[in-house]
């Protein structure tokens, strides 16, 4: 049962926690279909990379077949070819091409500029001239693009975000008088994230006081560290909090409330990187069972005795109780419920009975 519902949690989730947004689209004409065509170039960089291995060895072997066919054409014209017999006194387009074999291996080693010396082109057709040249143009140019498109691929923003780390969990708890919501982000690279910003949006499923319902509301979140919100010193892992005061979405929210709620937390951190000067985007999502109210997480940077500062890894992901109220309106209205309740709860199978008769039977 555990696991079913576990199940059914992920497939709500608008974002996956590696930042993949789960949505698809549905009835697209063919004229948005064929967009993706007349831009290409991003189609290519977007699709995976057993795909561009096959395009690619694709692109290749089919160039050099048409041009093998019209190499082979241009000698059969001429009479090169063996079955036609030539005369010993006859000049071929191409020396030593005698069939389609032998023209898909010219056309190989013109586009890819082999040259073995044994199939040459000779001066005595215009048209063969023309097509040389003509290949070796479109074998530049397809050089080019696979070159360029890999580039692309392996530079991406996506594989520098694969180093940007956000913590697992969220939490509520007291910072600074005010009551906040807690998360960790980590660099794990030394190069630094320049301009770096964050920022949430708390999407949720609402209604109107017209009976609408509105589906992917999406609210913004601010955060903040100790330094500010913008151009962070993104150094060294990050508490951000958001202050959950009156203007926050988390204000009517309470400890014992905040699981029966539906809603997911985006969290968004833009930067650019120090080495490759590349912008990039990092995304992690928490629904309501992944934000801890009443806990506080266990510090992560300390002062060694050689003078440098240590990071230890090993809590970034872990929380510890802290009192905590209740509920925001506890907080704010000054009483100190903590987050565990010490007046007890009803247990509607306990049974009261008289003691003080059996007590005075044992002491006598």
């Amino acid at each position: 049962m555990l696991r079913n519902n576990l199940g059914k949690q992920s497939k709500k989730r608008l974002v996956t926690k590696d930042g993949h947004c789960n949505i698809e689209y549905g009835n697209l004409k063919y004229s948005n279909r064929f967009a993706y065509v007349r831009d290409f170039w991003s189609s290519f960089v977007e699709i995976r990379w057993r795909f561009i291995l096959l395009f690619f060895v694709a692109s290749f072997t089919l160039s050099w077949f048409i041009f093998g066919l019209i190499w082979y054409w241009i000698a059969r014209n001429n009479g090169d070819l063996w079955w036609q017999n030539p005369p010993s006194d006859h000049k071929p387009c191409i020396y030593n091409v005698f069939g389609l074999t032998s023209a898909f291996l010219y056309s190989v080693e013109t586009q890819m500029t082999i040259g073995y010396g044994l199939r040459v082109l000779s001066p005595f057709c215009p048209g063969a001239v023309t097509l040389i040249i003509i290949q070796s143009i479109t074998g530049i140019f397809i050089n080019i693009f696979w070159c360029g498109l890999v580039l692309a691929k392996i530079t991406l923003p996506k594989k520098r975000a694969k180093t940007i780390s956000f913590s697992k969990m969220a939490v509520i708890c007291p910072q600074n008088g005010a009551l906040c919501l807690q998360i960790r982000v980590a660099n794990l690279r030394k190069t630094l994230m320049i301009g770096s910003q964050l920022y949430g949006k708390l999407v949720r499923t609402t209604a109107t006081p017209e009976g609408e319902t509105i589906i992917l509301e999406q609210v913004n979140i601010d955060f903040n560290v100790d330094a500010g919100k913008d151009n962070l010193f993104f150094i060294c892992p990050l508490t951000l909090y958001h202050v959950i005061d009156k203007t926050s979405p988390f204000f009517n929210f309470a400890l014992d409330t905040i699981l029966q709620q539906e809603f997911e937390l985006v969290v968004f951190l833009d930067g650019t990187d120090e080495s490759t000067s590349s912008s990039c985007q990092v995304r992690t999502s928490y629904i309501p069972q992944e934000i801890k109210w009443g806990y506080k997480f266990l510090p992560i940077i300390s002062h060694s005795q050689e003078g440098k500062y240590y990071v230890d890894f090993s809590n970034f992901d872990r929380v510890e109780p802290t009192p905590t109220a209740h509920c925001a309106h506890c907080f704010y209205n000054g009483q100190s419920y903590p987050h565990s309740p010490r007046n007890g709860i009803d247990n509607p199978g306990f049974e009261m009975i008289e003691i003080e008769n059996q007590i005075r039977g044992t002491a006598m």
